[in-house]
């Protein structure tokens, strides 16, 4: 069975309403089993990196594909998610309008980067927070985004799979009726 070491990190402050938004996010994936990874992740790791720590290096270097879900200002309406795949997260990281926690999150994947492990599938998908004081819960509009974020991290996982073999027959034809089969 094909399988790929996924880190999936939810990011941020619960304490502080939106701030919480990237852990909220992970959780929202990791809880809905109508979302849940496809099999073929057998070994896909949630993890709530809270308001991130070194110690995440060692996490990050033993990944494959890494996503990460946090508040992000995005300079959009409250509750805009947008992703950021590849180099797209690096240059978000570096010169854009950066992550709640961006020094930290740029200085993990900096030495992911010069010890030789920077995931090579790797994904920042962010929330555009509303508020950021103290409250349990996010904005309605927060809220409302994390299905969104969600949906968004289970398509790259869907989409960093390798294409799947057709099942076969004795003779090695793709099998009559298997939706992977190749057209003959």
């Amino acid at each position: 069975m094909r399988s790929a070491r996924t880190l999936v990190l939810g990011v941020g402050n619960i304490l502080l309403s939106d701030e919480g938004a990237g852990v909220h996010a992970m959780q929202y994936l990791q809880q809905h089993e109508a979302m849940a990874p496809p099999a073929e992740f057998r070994a896909v790791r949630f993890l709530d990196a809270g308001t991130l720590s070194f110690t995440l290096a060692a996490d990050i270097e033993l990944a494959s594909c890494l996503i990460v879900f946090d508040a992000a200002q995005l300079n959009a309406a409250p509750g805009h998610v947008r992703s950021f795949v590849g180099e797209d997260m690096d240059r978000f990281l570096t010169f854009g309008q950066r992550s709640v926690h961006e020094v930290g999150l740029a200085d993990l994947m900096d030495i992911a980067r010069l010890t030789g492990h920077l995931p090579q599938r790797r994904a920042l998908i962010g929330i555009q927070p509303e508020a950021l004081g103290w409250g349990g819960q996010p904005a309605d509009a927060v809220m409302a985004a994390l299905p969104v974020a969600a949906e968004m991290g289970l398509s790259l996982m869907r989409s960093w799979l390798p294409p799947r073999e057709p099942v076969r027959d004795q003779q090695g034809r793709p099998r009559k009726g298997d939706a992977r089969a190749a057209p003959l």
